[in-house]
């Protein structure tokens, strides 16, 4: 299977956003919020064009994947700018042939050639270590409440770029949505039954 990564058209955005809800319904919660997330990230102050990117097959997007800014505070409040990844989304059929790979690996260059010094993102270790995301306790990196767990990774850009990043990782207000806004927004899609989550994030 032919596979082309492009960066994303305006006019394709209601259509990746329903590739991501087929990819995250009822996978971790009934249902699922991640295609709204997406949807508020373009309008965000942390959304940035050249890294909202697409998987193509056959002129069909079948993947995506956007990264957007984030920052890294320090106990004297100072900022650092850093990215976080996702949400990433392949539709399920074509799950499990590369095409998130594909995409990780664009996205990974295109943020070195933006000079962004790292990436963060909530993911699964065995999968992430991969493409050299560590647990991002190695550079003093905490979760917003101050925690530390090994889906939380980050990936430094280029040698000793995060020397200098350390504190607690907020992603942009975007990742925060309310019940509301979801069953409006949810309106724009076909119907779908909510049912058992697939993966049980609690345990």
């Amino acid at each position: 299977m032919e596979i082309r990564i492009q960066k994303t058209e305006p006019r394709d955005f209601l259509t990746i956003e329903n590739i991501t809800r087929e990819t995250f319904w009822n996978l971790f919660k009934p249902g699922c919020d991640e295609h709204l997330v997406l949807h508020k990230l373009r309008k965000s102050n942390g959304y940035i064009p050249g890294l909202d990117i697409v998987a193509i097959s056959e002129n069909r997007i079948i993947g995506h994947m956007i990264s957007t800014k984030a920052n890294v505070t320090d106990a004297q409040n100072k900022e650092k700018q850093v990215l976080c990844v996702g949400p990433i989304s392949v539709l399920p059929a074509f799950q499990m042939s590369g095409i998130g790979a594909k995409l990780l690996n664009e996205s990974i260059a295109i943020a070195k050639e933006l000079g962004y010094p790292g990436m963060i993102l909530f993911g699964h270790p065995e999968y992430y270590h991969r493409f050299g995301f560590v647990n991002a306790q190695n550079y003093g990196i905490t979760t917003k409440e101050g925690m530390n767990f090994e889906p939380f990774m980050a990936l430094e850009l280029y040698p000793n770029a995060l020397a200098n990043v350390s504190g607690k990782f907020y992603e942009d207000k975007a990742f925060e949505t309310n019940e509301g806004e979801l069953q409006e927004f949810e309106k724009l899609f076909p119907k779908k039954e909510k049912g058992k989550p697939k993966i049980d994030i609690n345990h």
